[in-house]
């Protein structure tokens, strides 16, 4: 599949490329004369919504490559979440977001190593990319051990979600803030891979409040 879009990007790419060439070389007046306005129009939205289609194509690949029955490890979470900050900390200093981590006797985790670090990617990142406009972003990792559990939260000031947008949250290629570009798999790979090892997500949110959420990871023993 992947290698199908990768192929089909290139001749799409050629004929978005000619689009424009014909605009710019035909004369303003062509240009306004019907039907041309309303052909090119139609064009440019069938080359969007391919190059849409081609999107989502790389996205499913990307799933399919995602090694969901990795055997799981004991994983130091402290040290997985210290790597994902410094490597987001570009990110998150763009978006001047104050990141308060804690993790104080947290218990070392049962997971994959790999799944883990991308699940807490993917939190932080949706905490910094759905901040509210109005005020800077706030976000707060922590833990807390419940029997032979870890509570792992994410907890931000953001845009927030309303009961409706929370019943779609992990549906695959559903995005609910249509102005910050994505493509609907983060959370939905998020939850497979929790689910797959045993956990759980949930999520607890609040329109122009913020958004909460909860994972349970096994304990290492």
């Amino acid at each position: 599949m992947y290698s199908a879009s990768h192929d089909l990007k290139s001749p799409i790419t050629n004929v978005e490329g000619l689009l424009l060439a014909l605009r710019e070389h035909l004369p303003p007046e062509a240009q306004q004369q019907q039907p041309v306005p309303q052909l090119l129009g139609m064009m440019e939205d069938a080359v969007a919504r391919f190059q849409q289609t081609l999107a989502h194509l790389t996205d499913v690949s990307r799933l399919q490559q995602i090694d969901l029955t990795e055997l799981p490890e004991a994983v130091d979470l402290p040290a997985v979440v210290e790597a994902v900050r410094l490597d987001m900390l570009p990110e998150l200093t763009a978006a001047y977001t104050t990141l308060t981590i804690d993790l104080a006797g947290c218990p070392t985790v049962r997971f994959s190593a790999k799944n883990l670090r991308s699940i807490i990617y993917n939190l932080l990142s949706n905490a910094i990319k759905y901040r509210a406009p109005d005020r800077r972003p706030q976000v707060h990792l922590s833990c807390r051990h419940v029997g032979n559990l870890v509570m792992l939260e994410v907890d931000d000031n953001g845009l927030g979600l309303n009961p409706n947008q929370l019943q779609e949250l992990f549906r695959l290629f559903r995005r609910l803030h249509s102005h910050v570009p994505g493509s609907g798999v983060g959370l939905y790979m998020v939850k497979k891979m929790v689910e797959n090892a045993g956990g759980t997500i949930t999520v607890r949110s609040e329109p122009n409040v913020g958004t909460t959420f909860i994972v349970s990871l096994p304990v290492a023993t």
